[in-house]
């Protein structure tokens, strides 16, 4: 097994950190084959100096048009990098599975709980 991360722009405050924390979590426990090395929140966007608030913007932007007149109160562009062993199979997998519990898709508007980028 190798070493993968997954790497998630988020729009949070500390209790959508912590929700999306949990789904990775849970993700991983329901794989089977893969365990979380380590984790961690980053505020610069790896392999650089840019923030993640330069590299993720879109995302306040994100939570504006979907929350017209709300305050986004503790809420900044962080990056949530959680690093696997496991295989490449299950990292997909487990990719796969946080990214549709994040913002179930439907052709209904809705507003996802944490604005979110996968890279």
């Amino acid at each position: 097994m190798r070493t993968r991360t997954l790497r998630f722009g988020l729009y949070a405050d500390e209790q959508g950190l912590a929700w999306v924390s949990a789904l990775v979590e849970q993700a991983v426990a329901g794989s089977g084959s893969a365990r979380i090395v380590d984790s961690g929140v980053a505020r610069t966007f790896h392999g650089s100096e840019l923030s993640t608030a330069d590299v993720y913007d879109i995302l306040e932007e994100q939570w504006a048009w979907e929350h017209p007149g709300q305050r986004s109160g503790a809420r900044e562009s962080v990056e949530l990098r959680v690093r696997l062993a496991c295989s490449l199979r299950a990292w997909r997998r487990i990719r796969k599975s946080v990214i549709r519990t994040l913002c179930p898709e439907g052709r209904a508007p809705h507003a996802c709980r944490v604005p979110w980028f996968a890279s």
